[in-house]
């Protein structure tokens, strides 16, 4: 049952609307004490403003997430498919924005915009594609078991519509190499980098909207009447982005100044809890998503939000630098930074390579994950680059293997109409 035809149900209208009522009460709660703390003269330990803050951001991620979903039931598939991805990680946007900002007239906050960017571009290739992947092949395999002449199902098939989204993610990705080459995110750079996304955008409009499967608060505002619905998602999207930059540079200082009590790497604290906290959201939508057998659309959700965090992400970064006050033209880069700008670049590499053929197959998501979670203990230069190199030569081989899928993925961005919905 659909949720249009579902909601006109009397009985389902009231336990739908109830279900949108709790959704609101449960995000309030979270969200109120961190506006309450942004208004008033308290001073909180860095630990409990971290706590609070970074409640009411994922909150909002939530929000967002919903409001984004029930979007989807107005604009074309494939830019819904684009549309949540954004929207699902605008939290992390603010906070990187910010911390590339403030860099503009306090050096010290240069390696904190990298960080946070390093680190939720490599969170979501190295954790979020694996894990949707291996729920998707758990579940299919869990349906064929029951049919007793059906194979084990050990990859999960992209349909030929991705073929953009890779496309776009390749040549970004391709093009993310001039940062650890030059060492500096230069602002033509990143005008360039954000006409691409312009351009992202403007080919996954040519779709067909398409009325999609949701769930929970989303079905909810998803089956009100258009004029409702509309207006429903708008106050949720404003509501929560005002929340968002409220909090952003509360919850921006609170990580560093944390780790400064707890005794942490700052660094490694930006470059891992923030983006952890605000992509939480979009992890979850995606997995249900994969349990739900749909794994074909989460893998695209988030394939877009690598486009995303590549294009309009870094893009943003030289920007936001200069309007703080920054010198030069360019967001200049220490050489941690550029070893983590290289382990990223080489990771999506190496992650495109895998998936040209629109097959990702479970080995692929085992090793994705391996890597990602191996270099936590390495610390070291020579151990960063050691990595690096194993992504890099991964990526040549599959490259190899796929090599007639190369020149299709180039051009899809110049010839194709946008993946299909959810």
């Amino acid at each position: 049952m659909s949720s249009r035809i579902a909601v006109r149900d009397s009985t389902g209208v009231t336990v739908r609307r109830d279900v949108l009522w709790r959704s609101g009460a449960i995000t309030a709660v979270f969200i109120l004490p961190a506006l309450v703390l942004r208004f008033s003269a308290l001073d909180p330990h860095p630990v409990v403003a971290l706590v609070v803050y970074g409640a009411a951001v994922i909150s909002a991620s939530f929000l967002l997430a919903w409001a984004a979903e029930a979007a989807q039931m107005d604009v074309s598939g494939g830019l819904a498919i684009a549309v949540l991805a954004l929207i699902a990680v605008l939290p992390e946007y603010a906070v990187d924005l910010y911390y590339a900002y403030t860099a503009g007239h306090d050096p010290e906050y240069v390696q904190y915009a990298a960080a946070n960017m390093t680190g939720s571009n490599r969170l979501l290739m190295g954790l979020g594609w694996p894990v949707v992947v291996l729920v998707s092949l758990a579940v299919a395999n869990k349906m064929t078991a029951k049919k007793m002449t059906a194979k084990p199902v050990s990859t999960l098939a992209l349909e030929q519509g991705n073929r953009v989204e890779l496309g776009f993610l390749l040549i970004a990705g391709i093009a993310a190499f001039i940062i650890p080459v030059t060492g500096r995110i230069h602002v033509v750079f990143g005008i360039a980098l954000l006409a691409w996304f312009g351009f992202y955008l403007y080919k996954l409009t040519r779709g067909d909207v398409e009325e999609p499967e949701l769930i929970g608060t989303a079905a909810t505002i998803g089956g009100m009447s258009t004029k409702a619905r509309r207006s429903t998602v708008i106050a949720m999207l404003v509501f929560a982005a005002m929340v968002i930059l409220v909090c952003a540079e509360p919850f921006a200082n609170s990580l560093i100044d944390a780790g400064s009590e707890l005794g942490i790497d700052q660094f490694l604290l930006v470059q891992w809890l923030a983006p952890l906290a605000s992509e939480a959201p979009e992890f979850i939508i995606a997995i249900i998503f994969a349990s739900r057998g749909k794994g074909t659309a989460a893998i695209a959700m988030l394939i877009s939000s690598k486009v995303n965090q590549w294009t309009l992400l870094v893009g943003s970064l030289p920007i936001a630098y200069l309007a703080g006050g920054g010198e030069g033209a360019s967001l200049v880069l220490d050489g941690r930074q550029t070893e983590e700008m290289l382990l990223t670049a080489t990771q999506t590499m190496m992650g495109v390579a895998l998936i040209l053929a629109l097959g990702f197959h479970r080995w692929s998501a085992w090793v994705l994950l391996a890597l990602f979670l191996i270099q936590f203990p390495i610390t070291s230069t020579e151990g960063r680059l050691v990595i690096c190199g194993v992504y890099a030569v991964i990526a040549v081989c599959a490259l190899v293997v796929n090599r007639r899928h190369i020149l299709p993925s180039l051009t899809a961005p110049f010839r194709g109409h946008g993946s299909p919905g959810l």
